[in-house]
Parts: C-alpha cells; sequence; structure tokens
C-alpha cells in the first residue's frame, strides 16, 4: 500500500531512518568496520542520554521538506544507483547543527518530510501546509513546479529554498523576493568552467548539446559565458541518436566528431543520454568538458579543503553513501534558516528575508569563504567546484576575476545584467 501523502516525520538529533543505499564503494572488511563502530557510537550516545536544552525553550521553529515522486528512467549503467532519499539527510544533519548553538540559546528546530504523490496536486497539497501555517519550505522541485507553487494566493507569506532547479529563468524574469535558490544557476556553472578553459587557453570549443529541454537551457548558458569571455564554438552539433550507445558509440562517436578543429569538446546532456560515451571516442584527442568529463559543481564527493572531509565523513556514516548536490544545498538551506535565527533572535518570515537579503549574513559552507544571498534574485552566492569523475581540479572563481562587490558575482548574472525585478 502506498505512504499517504501526510507522512509526518519530526527529527531530533537521535532519530534514524532506514533507507536501503548503494554502498558498492566499500568492501566488505570496511562494512563490517563501519558497522562497528556505529555499534559503539550508539551505545556511547544511549550512556550520555539525550542531550538537552541549557536554557529554556523560548523559539521554535517548523521547517518543511517537500518532495515529488518522480518516474524515474532506467539507469544507463548498474553503477548508477537509483537515491530517493536525496536531501533527508542533509537536512538532518543540519538540524544537528542548527541545534548545536540552539541549545544554549532556547532555539529548537523541527522538520517535517512531505512527499508528494504522482496522483497528487502539487498546488493543492501545498496549499494545506500554508493553511497550517507553516512558514520555511526546503523544496526539491523543477523548474515547472516552482512556478506552479508562485501561483498560490498564500506563497508570499512564507519562505521558499530551492535546492534543486538551476533555471536561471527563476533567479531573472520569474524571480520572487521570497524564494531562495540554493543550486548555483546555469549561467554560474558555465561562467566558472569557462574562466577556467580560458585559463587553459582552450578557446576553441565544439559543443554538443542533447535533445532535452535543460541540455539547451545549459547549451545557452555556455554559449553566452563563450560570448563574454572571448571564446570561439567552432563547431556545433545535436544529439540526437537514438541508438544504444553502449554496443555503438565506437562508430558513431568517431564519424560524429570528425572533421572539426577544437581544443575541447562541450557537452550539454544534463541526462547522462550520451555524454559519458564520448571520452576516449571522438576523431580528435581532446579533453571533455560541461556536464561529462570537467564538470562544473556545487558540492563533489572529492572535495576535502576547508573541513569539507569532515562533512563528508559525518555524511557517510549516517547515510551509507556518498553527499549529492542536493543533499548539499537541502543542508545549506535549513543552516542559512538557523544562522539567521540565531542572529537576529525570531523566526518572524520579514525580519528572517530581510536578515537572508541583507550584507550582514554570511554562512561557512566548507568552500573557504562564507556564501551569501545576492539581494537582487535571491541567488546564493558560493566557489564552484571543476571535478573529474575521481579527482578535484580547480574551484572558480579563477584567479586574475575582480568585482567590486564580491569576486564571487564574476559568475553568472550580475546586477546590471539581470532582469529580475522585486
Amino acid at each position: 500500500m502506498r505512504a499517504k501523502f501526510f507522512l509526518i516525520i519530526t527529527i531530533c538529533i537521535t532519530f534514524s531512518f532506514p533507507f536501503f543505499v548503494d554502498v558498492r564503494e566499500l568492501s566488505i572488511q570496511q562494512l563490517e568496520e563501519r558497522k562497528k563502530a556505529d555499534e559503539e557510537r550508539k551505545k556511547q550516545r544511549e550512556k550520555r542520554g539525550e542531550k538537552k536544552f541549557q536554557k529554556e525553550i523560548i523559539l521554535t521553529t517548523d521547517i518543511v521538506f517537500v518532495s515529488k515522486e518522480r518516474e524515474l528512467p532506467p539507469v544507463l549503467s548498474n553503477l548508477d544507483p537509483i537515491l530517493e532519499d536525496e536531501g533527508f539527510y542533509g537536512v538532518k544533519l543540519a538540524i544537528e547543527d542548527n541545534l548545536t548553538t540552539g541549545r544554549f540559546l532556547g532555539h529548537d528546530y523541527k522538520v517535517e518530510f512531505h512527499r508528494i504523490l504522482l496522483e497528487e496536486n502539487l498546488e493543492t497539497e501545498f496549499g494545506k501546509l500554508l493553511q497550517k501555517g507553516k512558514k520555511f519550505f526546503v523544496v526539491d522541485l523543477n523548474e515547472e513546479e516552482l512556478l506552479s507553487l508562485m501561483k498560490i494566493p498564500e506563497i508570499d507569506d512564507v519562505i521558499v529554498f530551492n535546492i534543486r532547479a538551476k533555471n536561471d529563468s527563476l533567479r531573472n524574469e520569474n524571480c520572487r523576493k521570497n524564494f531562495f535558490h540554493i543550486p548555483p544557476s546555469y549561467s554560474i556553472l558555465s561562467d566558472a568552467l569557462t574562466q577556467y578553459l580560458v585559463k587553459k587557453k582552450w578557446k576553441k570549443w565544439f559543443l554538443v548539446t542533447g535533445p532535452d529541454k535543460n541540455d539547451r537551457i545549459y547549451s545557452d548558458a555556455l554559449k553566452s559565458s563563450a560570448k563574454k569571455f572571448n571564446i570561439k564554438i567552432k563547431e556545433e552539433k545535436i544529439w540526437d541518436f537514438t541508438a544504444d550507445l553502449r554496443r555503438t558509440a565506437g562508430k558513431e562517436v568517431p564519424i560524429f566528431t570528425k572533421g572539426a578543429n577544437y581544443d575541447v569538446l562541450v557537452v550539454a546532456d544534463e541526462d547522462g543520454e550520451f555524454g559519458e560515451y564520448l571520452a576516449y571516442r571522438t576523431w580528435d584527442p581532446r579533453p571533455i568538458a560541461g556536464t561529462q568529463g570537467l564538470k562544473p559543481n556545487s558540492w563533489h564527493r572529492t572535495h576535502e579543503q576547508w573541513g569539507a572531509t569532515q562533512m563528508q565523513n559525518r555524511f557517510r556514516r549516517e547515510s551509507g553513501r556518498w553527499m549529492t548536490e542536493v543533499d548539499y544545498h537541502a543542508w545549506t538551506a535549513v543552516r542559512a534558516i538557523g544562522e539567521t535565527i540565531t542572529r537576529t533572535q525570531t523566526n518572524d518570515v520579514e525580519e528572517v528575508q530581510k536578515y537572508l537579503l541583507g550584507e550582514k549574513f554570511g554562512l561557512g559552507a566548507y568552500k573557504g569563504v562564507k556564501v551569501s544571498f545576492r539581494p537582487w534574485n535571491g541567488q546564493l552566492r558560493q566557489p564552484v567546484l571543476l571535478a573529474a569523475p575521481r579527482s578535484m581540479v580547480s574551484v572558480s572563481p579563477q584567479e586574475g576575476y575582480i568585482h567590486p562587490v564580491s569576486e564571487l558575482d564574476t559568475l553568472g548574472k550580475d546586477q546590471p545584467e539581470s532582469t529580475c525585478k522585486f
């Protein structure tokens, strides 16, 4: 029997949720050692007892995590785990972090998880949450779903954190003052990648775009970045093959890439339908970047600097898998709420929103600098990690790019370029 929509889970610091996840990266010995270590930590926690508030609770903040059930396409490889719990453990760790300070201040944080089923109407079910007086939302939704939320009359009275959609339209013509965007936009990702390619003097591109809508959106962002940084796109093609590349890539890719004179093959394939099969098969030996190869990310499993190793280890102990970008975005959103309430000593929506968009807000997020929100469109300023599948390569903005306010604003659309009007 399918779970009802209003499955409400209230998390405390010792709460555990049994998800089945992919752990094939670990050996049997490592798994056994982890189980023993986890059991020992559990015994120690039980011995210590539940952590108590040092001060009477004077402020309780309810946070709601909303996700949508989706029809998942088959993966191209058995190496790709299908994750149905993205965001959950990020929120859980952030609640723990918020309570570290909250226990001394008398600030409590509770979270509810709501998963909207395929047959349920998003606007209707979200409206029910608004009627219950919920004010802070972390939402794992795509662009169309976020636009539908904006149609709800009461939506202006709450704060919504987007942790998945990267579309620039949500930060420009469709922006809202109470919508905050944690993921880097497509224009930020493309600028971050382009800065590095310019540094390497790879200024002649072969751009390959997939058939899906988001592929085209990302491709348009790459073209804008190319124009912005004086890059020449020597060749541009649309990938519209329907054959199973696991068997035909060796024949198709060399023909597809033959004849062009370029430094780097840049790919826009958001769903990973073909991009992985381009490497080592192009007519000329060239590096690959974009959605495959060298990829710009908000978070990556190989990231270890600035305390990131601590976060990676905490997350893996809790979840048994690597932290994804959506997990990181969820953690960042909940921590942003906690940091703001700690500083302002209130969870009033207007005061929280004002502080988040103000100059005083800054959050340590394992990126080497404090992250903050752009006051003109609610986009999170943050360094972008450039990584290959198994190694960190660089971090953008690259050295030498300067800005009168923040070097992070050299990525994506700056305020004079923005079409967002609050």
